[in-house]
């Protein structure tokens, strides 16, 4: 197998830079068209007749489809090759974002949604495994390199969408990410040193799971992130609406201070990954944890926009942090022959709870408010840290 191959030669630091760059940029174009939805879907409502209804129905598909795609693309990549799996990521991707822009009516806005979710699921894994595969003795680091392509679409998003809405139709905002999704599926193309392999790979979802559930410690760990990725759905969707409707911000100001969210990420994934190379990884995610859950109680008890500032700083930084260590954690203990499937079997048990988020702070703040919903959040890093806390301790 190609993969398996890769695994054992010896890699130039030029190609292991090459693949680094390409993949962290690529993971922060496919953000930036995601993370452009938000702030352009009352222009994209009014325009193709959508309810918030059918919006909704329509981005759960395609959370649902990012989720379950993680699996069998991870699986399918150690079986043939991971550019296998990227190269038609790559180009399921542009298709994606193309619909979306070029959208006319309802369904072609779902097929496009649809076919984001499936080019994502067909990336984030295998992209992840390539990473894991080149960079043995530093994942964390280049892991949190990559994840920080998160942030840098957030911020992205919000700056093409803040320029289009006020000059033209929201159809422009997806014509960048167009262009830089193709560059880089062409520099992917080229400099690569796996081809598109030819095959029947089968999947083995009871052995998967019997290996990644194999241990308690393996089950506590992922079980921990689930939880804390339960934490992020709900706070990130959430956020400005706390901002608005329990602090009385007007929106531009939320928007503002959500932006920082981003900024603080995309500094702290790779100081929290190279530290977790250096350090134990458990104890740079539990003090995370405990940093987001301190910075989430003063976000909700805070009365000035200063003390809300240091909150949301505090929040970000641990949160942030974990990405790249939930990632790392379970290719370290994978065998190297079944790394994309394993982390891409833990990673849909992630994203499960992070769909979960949502509809928790959704009822409970219908039920006792947006503060008190927050607070739920903020107990559930505290439980996610006593679980890390506890593992590293056995």
């Amino acid at each position: 197998m190609q993969t398996e191959r890769a695994r054992t030669a010896v890699v130039p630091e030029d190609y292991r830079t090459r693949m680094l760059v390409v993949l962290s940029l690529g993971w922060a174009a496919l953000q930036t068209g995601r993370f452009l939805l938000p702030p352009l879907l009352p222009s994209i409502q009014a325009d193709l007749g959508l309810s918030s209804a059918a919006v909704g129905l329509a981005l759960t598909g395609f959370g649902l489809v990012y989720a379950v795609t993680q699996y069998p693309a991870g699986s399918y990549s150690d079986q043939l090759s991971r550019a296998t799996l990227l190269v038609p990521g790559f180009l399921v991707l542009l298709a994606g974002v193309v619909l979306l822009g070029l959208a006319v009516g309802p369904l072609v806005f779902l097929a496009g949604l649809v076919l984001l979710g499936v080019g994502k699921g067909l990336y984030a894994s295998p992209s992840r495994a390539l990473l894991g595969d080149l960079y043995a003795g530093s994942r964390a680091r280049a892991l949190g390199i990559y994840s920080a392509g998160t942030d840098v679409g957030g911020l992205a998003a919000a700056g093409i969408a803040a320029v289009v809405l006020a000059t033209t139709t929201w159809r422009v905002a997806f014509v960048p990410v167009v262009v830089v999704l193709a560059l880089l599926t062409l520099l992917y193309v080229l400099w690569t040193r796996e081809s598109v392999e030819r095959g029947r790979p089968g999947l083995d979802p009871r052995g998967t799971v019997g290996r990644v559930w194999a241990t308690r410690e393996q089950r506590t760990v992922i079980a921990a992130f689930t939880l804390f990725y339960f934490v992020v759905g709900g706070l990130t969707n959430f956020y400005p609406t706390l901002l608005v409707q329990a602090k009385g911000f007007p929106e531009p100001a939320a928007g503002g201070t959500y932006a920082v969210i981003f900024l603080v990420g995309l500094g702290m994934k790779p100081v929290a990954g190279t530290l977790a190379d250096r350090l134990p990884g458990l104890l740079v995610a539990v003090a995370g944890l405990l940093a987001g859950a301190l910075g989430v109680v003063v976000l909700v008890l805070a009365g000035g926009y200063p003390a809300i500032v240091l909150g949301t700083v505090l929040a970000a930084a641990g949160y942030k942090a974990q990405f790249p260590i939930a990632d790392t954690v379970v290719i370290d203990a994978a065998p190297a022959e079944s790394m994309g499937g394993d982390l891409g079997a833990a990673r849909a048990a992630y994203l499960v709870g992070g769909a979960l988020g949502p509809g928790f702070v959704g009822v409970v703040a219908t039920v006792a408010g947006y503060p008190v919903a927050f607070l739920g959040l903020a107990a559930c890093l505290l439980c996610s840290a006593a679980l890390l806390l506890l593992q590293y301790r056995r």
